[in-house]
Order: structure tokens, then sequence, then C-alpha cells
């Protein structure tokens, strides 16, 4: 392949504009599509197909939501709470926003949150020059707790005991959120069946 193809070989997305700034104009990226160095997922996003570095599904959620943050039970299962393994990846995004195109592939499972619990506990997780936004722990299990209906009741329980086991816990992060975020007597009672 010749270089002026040639991408970073650890970086699995491109926008559009970053790849601009890299100095590939519409042509030369049209081209590449061609040539399949780079795969369309949407208007403005590209993958890399000579990546070559960690694997991640949670890296396509900023390409088909941009300001969407890994959430329940994949958040969960990236922290290591739950033995449940999601066939979709659980997104949330602020009430008002749009998803453009729902990918074939990774399936994204998209909840829309009111601005004041889309906004509390958002991490930004860096992998090399890839990156995904995830909430942290102890906003990943109010929200499980919040939302244990639809989630389910075992599922939550699991995430609750696994939690309650780790030594970096912070019970009283956990219940700041519970406590913004409505839901400090249900989070209350089940602390007191647990612990």
């Amino acid at each position: 392949m010749t270089d002026e193809y040639k991408l970073p070989q650890d970086k699995m997305l491109f926008s559009v504009d970053e790849l601009k700034e890299a100095g590939f104009s519409h042509y030369k990226i049209n081209q590449m599509v061609e040539k399949g160095v780079l795969l369309k997922l949407n208007k403005k996003y590209y993958e890399n197909t000579n990546y070559h570095g960690k694997e991640s599904d949670f890296y396509y959620v900023s390409a088909y939501a941009p300001k969407g943050v890994v959430c329940l039970m994949s958040a969960a299962a990236y922290y290591n709470l739950t033995t449940y393994r999601p066939d979709a990846i659980d997104v949330a995004i602020q009430r008002k926003a749009k998803v453009s195109t729902m990918p074939d592939w990774p399936e994204l499972s998209v909840y829309y949150y009111a601005d004041d619990r889309f906004e509390i506990g958002i991490e930004t997780v860096q992998e090399g020059k890839n990156q995904f936004k995830i909430y942290d722990i102890e906003k990943t299990v109010v929200d499980i707790v919040f939302f244990r209906e639809r989630v389910g009741i075992e599922e939550t329980k699991e995430v609750l005991v696994n939690y309650l086991k780790r030594k970096d816990r912070n019970l009283n992060r956990l219940l700041r959120y519970a406590q913004l975020l409505k839901c400090e007597d249900i989070m209350k009672t089940y602390l007191e069946v647990l612990v």
C-alpha cells in the first residue's frame, strides 16, 4: 500500500474532520474507501481496516451516538460487576439527542436520559488513540437500581453484591448519586439487605 493512503494502525475510527486535518481531501477519502483502506460507517465516521490494536465494540459508540455514554449492563460488564453479557451495547443519550443511523453491528440499545441523569458520573476511557465515554462504577450501580424493572431483579442483585465486594467501592458517592437521582430509599433498602 502506498504511503499516500497510510493511516496510523493504532486508531480504529476516524471522523471526516480528523481525516481532513491529517491532509486527506474528500476525493482521497473516497479513494481510500474504494481501495478498502477505510470502511464508511455513516456520513461522519470511517473505520480503519488496517487497525492493529485492542478490539472494543465500545469504540463504535461515538461514531453512531457522538455524545453517547456506555451505561447499565454494558458498563456493569466492563467493571466486572456481572456475569451477564448483553447482546447490544447499552448507550445513554440525552432525551432530545438523536442517533443518526443505527448500525447492524454492533447493536446499540439506546436509553434516553433526562439532562440531570445524563450528566452525572461520565468518564472517558482512553485506550491508546481510541476512547469511549462510560459512567463511573457508582453511577452504573445507581442507574441499574433505578432501572431494575427493565434490567431484571436478579441482575440488579448480582451487580450490587459484586460492587459491595470491591475494595475500591465508594459508598458515599453511591449514596450521593442515589439521592441526586431519586432512588435513595430503594438503594438503602438494598444495602440493608445485602450488607
